[in-house]
């Protein structure tokens, strides 16, 4: 390979790190690339020159990562396989999927790009949850995915989705958050409280100051979040089939 060719692979100012990634495959750039022309003809041929010309960079791997975990949620969840998805959230997801090579994470920007995808292609409803999802550390997601997935969820009498409180010491948070940093855990909870994604009422969420139980609950803002990132496309209630507290299914 020809200098030129080699300094025109760094335009991300990465060239240390893709050289110590493997090349993309051609079938895995091909895939990614008929997945984008089906579901954004207006961003289908950028991306896939992105992936064509820039195959060895570490951002175009991580790209098309995203985009075949999204194919695969739109199957799951999608009766319709004619479906678009706006632009705009199509440009977001992966400036800022692109970046992570996290799997928790890289899975949540598929789900959010296949529960993007609809047959107008005009929905922008996903934007909250992308800018919310760009925030977050590898960290927090694990928390919030640990609070929903470990939690009782009812639909209200009003009909609002909503979790049961969860509590969680902080020995279990260590390896939830796969650190013994304590303050970074405080911390972090405190963000995912301002966040408005745990507590459970106003002001709580996170460490009291003379305990070392948290309070986790996820708030219904985040059960939408989660799901958004599953891929599903409705809401929290038909997600999980929710009913009303103390009503058996």
């Amino acid at each position: 390979m020809s200098d030129e060719k080699d300094k025109s692979l760094d335009v991300f100012g990465i060239k240390p790190v893709a050289k110590s990634v493997e090349k993309v495959t051609d079938a895995t750039v091909d895939g990614a690339r008929a997945f984008m022309a089906r579901i954004c003809l207006p961003a289908a041929e950028e991306f896939g020159l992105l992936l064509q010309d820039y195959v060895k960079s570490w951002r175009a791997s991580n790209a098309a990562k995203v985009a075949q975990k999204a194919e695969q949620k739109v199957v799951m969840y999608h009766t319709d396989a004619d479906v678009k998805v706006h632009p705009r959230i199509a440009h977001n997801i992966f400036e800022e999927g692109s970046w992570i090579e996290d799997e928790t994470i890289q899975d949540m920007w598929a789900g959010l790009l296949a529960s993007s995808c609809e047959v107008t292609g005009l929905d922008d409803s996903n934007l909250i949850f992308v800018a919310i999802l760009k925030q977050l550390t590898a960290l927090q997601v694990r928390v919030i995915r640990y609070a929903i997935e470990n939690s009782n969820k009812y639909v209200s009498e009003a009909g609002w989705p909503y979790a049961d409180n969860v509590q969680c010491p902080l020995n279990t948070l260590k390896a939830i958050c796969q650190t013994e940093d304590v303050i970074r855990i405080d911390r972090e909870l405190d963000y995912l409280r301002s966040m408005e994604l745990i507590g459970s009422g106003i002001g709580s969420g996170g460490f009291s100051p003379d305990g070392d139980i948290a309070d986790i609950s996820p708030t219904p803002l985040a059960l939408n979040l989660y799901v958004r990132g599953e891929g599903f496309i409705g809401s929290p209630i038909d997600f999980w089939s929710l009913e009303k507290k103390g009503v058996k299914n």
